[in-house]
């Protein structure tokens, strides 16, 4: 059940009404370099890394200059010891040896100084660039994992919605009280929770016929002409899946269908047609379907009004 609708809105608007800057309450605001900056502990490759933070509204961190790279080697030492390396923005995955930031700040207008031996391009593979806590950069595999830093410009002017996000594609709807957003890009259904989670959210997840209408009718605003790709348009992933036991149908929260409150589906499935159909979707009918975990589909993302908080930057 989604509670607490009406006064978590209330709270945001209020918040809103009154602040210069504000930005989600698991990023810390830095007055030197006025932005906003998280800390991933969770190792990541360089893509992945990139693609989470963009996913948050953020980018990943580059030390572009002495106030962001202080903030960076204070993270980097308050979890790390100071020659541990994270990630940065810094990249030559468009071309190889053509280092920019993901701002487009080419790597010879960033002041900072190489690490011993570095750069090398270690066999012919170190396109991604790392940062630790003396202030050194190397150039490294941006297949290795690694933690990082999501950064936010100050700058930005953004304000959350109704649904506590600077996403303007995510809708309050008030019969269920949450916020949904479909996904026209396909993804495999990892990718698709990974994203989904990376935004706040996570994949729809249906708690009775009210909320199945809910999502058949945003499903109906996305008709087949509007998808670009060769990929099927008439499924989309939600946050069900069989957790690697066939036919144990469960949501992504370990609930099952019943106790979800909604265990409908379209007449013959479950089918695993084509053994390999152990993820959830939906049909335009708003009816349950198994679908294959690894071709990519469109996907439904939820999300409470108030989850992840919003906070105000505190100024000096």
């Amino acid at each position: 059940m989604k509670t607490g609708v009406k006064y978590s809105v209330i709270w945001i608007f209020s918040l809103f009404c009154y602040i210069d800057a504000a930005f989600r309450c698991d990023y810390k605001y830095s007055t030197g370099a006025k932005g906003w900056f998280k800390h991933v502990v969770i190792p990541a490759t360089w893509a992945d890394a990139r693609l989470h933070c963009t996913l948050e509204g953020a980018i990943l961190a580059s030390p572009l200059n002495a106030d962001i790279e202080a903030e960076m080697k204070h993270v980097i030492k308050n979890f790390f010891t100071a020659e541990s390396e994270i990630f940065t923005g810094l990249h030559a995955t468009v071309s190889p040896g053509d280092f920019y930031s993901i701002e487009g700040i080419p790597l010879n207008e960033v002041p900072l100084a190489w690490a011993e031996n570095e750069p090398n391009n270690a066999g012919n593979n170190e396109s991604c660039i790392t940062f630790n806590g003396n202030g050194e950069m190397a150039d490294r595999s941006c297949l290795e994992t690694r933690p990082y830093i999501c950064f936010r410009s100050g700058d930005l002017k953004s304000d959350a919605n109704h649904c506590g996000t600077i996403d303007p594609e995510y809708r309050l709807d008030q019969r269920t009280g949450s916020c949904y957003k479909f996904h026209t890009v396909p993804r495999t259904f990892e990718r698709a929770n990974f994203a989904c989670s990376a935004e706040g959210g996570h994949l729809a997840i249906i708690n009775g016929d009210t909320e199945a209408t809910v999502l058949k009718e945003l499903f109906a605003k996305y008709p087949a002409g509007k998808m670009v790709g060769n990929f099927w348009k008439d499924v989309a992933f939600i946050g069900v899946h069989d957790w690697g036991e066939y036919g144990d149908w469960r949501t992504i929260h370990g609930k099952t269908l019943d106790e979800a409150g909604y265990n409908k589906f379209s007449l013959g499935e479950p089918n695993n047609s084509k053994p390999g159909e152990r993820c959830g979707s939906i049909y335009r009918s708003g009816l349950l379907n198994d679908l294959w975990c690894d071709r990519p589909a469109p996907f439904i993302c939820e999300k409470s009004p108030d989850h992840p908080p919003v906070c105000r930057a505190l100024k000096n």
